[in-house]
């Protein structure tokens, strides 16, 4: 973004000041943060007459970007951080919300919370041993939290098993390219549909990247922005996907614990079952979901769409889902592969 641009976004947030907090008097130190392939996030601090400051975040859709269906914008979004919020879930608190008139485009601004969402530095700096020792505890009891919230006001669509498997299928052909592994792997997931549940919020994307931690362990869900209705095994699954382990490969839950302890918390917070079948259906599922989007990248490159080094960075891993797969699919012993 030019200079140019980064001093527009910055008097459109002064004269929006006020409007987030009419104590506020200006704003300073805005920079452009890392992170977030799809959405733009920036930080900013509320200036007060005391000399007070809050930092806050400006999330916000940039124009042109590529969404798919599944992303739900930032105005529903909002919408389900606030309930999150409102159930108790450890989630950033919405500020404001942007409207057309505020010149700035669509998203909204909420509070900054520090912490470190760097999945390697997590995983491996003693500074977060505490954190990893209670990580199954505190991803079981959130998600549950999460899935307890009635998100049916939001406005989301609702997943189904084979709806999913339809539209990975069609993403799959969108992207012209043939990969045994994947056919192999729709025709597992055809076969192997759990039964469909009463919907509950799902979150979509909770993982590794998406949580910020403390030292003493996950301080907020970040990144809502596919959130939805259905199947709530699908977040389990999501949250052991191999690509989220960050080479940790033998610990399942994030490159950090056993599942085991993952399904206890989620039993013991939410007062239902874990349906284990089910969580790997959604286990394969996502697994493919990514290899797909990452291949989609590939077909963003070849047509000289997209060949920034991230899409580059991220295509490339087509072929390590490929062997998630056949590790998901194909019997290993009496041994859950993965």
């Amino acid at each position: 973004m030019s200079d140019l641009a980064v001093a527009a976004l910055a008097a459109a947030l002064r004269a929006l000041a006020p409007r987030i907090d009419p104590a506020a008097v200006e704003i300073d130190g805005l920079q452009r943060l890392s992170g977030g392939a799809s959405q733009e996030t920036w930080a900013f601090d509320l200036l007060y007459p005391d000399g007070g400051r809050r930092t806050l975040i400006l999330r916000r859709m940039p124009p042109g970007e590529r969404f798919g269906d599944r992303v739900i914008g930032p105005e529903r979004e909002a919408r389900a951080i606030r309930a999150a919020v409102a159930a108790g879930v450890p989630a950033p608190v919405i500020r404001y919300g942007l409207t057309a008139n505020d010149g700035i485009g669509r998203g909204f601004i909420m509070d900054r919370i520090a912490g470190e969402t760097l999945a390697r530095r997590v995983l491996r700096d003693p500074a977060f041993a505490p954190a990893r020792a209670v990580f199954a505890a505190q991803a079981g009891e959130i998600l549950a939290q999460i899935h307890d919230i009635d998100g049916t006001g939001i406005g989301l669509r609702t997943a189904t098993p084979a709806g999913e498997i339809a539209n990975l299928r069609a993403l799959y052909v969108a992207t012209g390219q043939h990969r045994p592994v994947f056919d192999f792997a729709l025709g597992w997931l055809d076969r192997n549909q759990p039964k469909v549940v009463a919907p509950r919020l799902v979150h979509g994307d909770f993982r590794n990247g998406n949580l910020m931690f403390g030292p003493e362990g996950i301080r907020a869900v970040l990144d809502w922005e596919v959130a939805h209705l259905g199947d709530p095994m699908e977040d389990l699954g999501w949250l052991c996907v191999n690509s989220w382990r960050f080479g940790e490969i033998d610990r399942p839950v994030g490159g950090i614990a056993d599942r085991a302890d993952l399904f206890a918390a989620y039993r013991r917070t939410s007062g239902r079952g874990v349906d284990a079948a089910a969580v790997h259906f959604w286990e394969v599922l996502s697994t493919l979901r990514w290899g797909l989007t990452c291949a989609e990248m590939v077909s963003w490159i070849q047509r000289g769409e997209d060949a920034s080094v991230e899409r580059c960075m991220i295509a490339r891993r087509a072929s390590e889902t490929e062997i998630d797969l056949l590790r998901l699919i194909l019997p290993v012993g009496d041994r859950h592969a993965g």
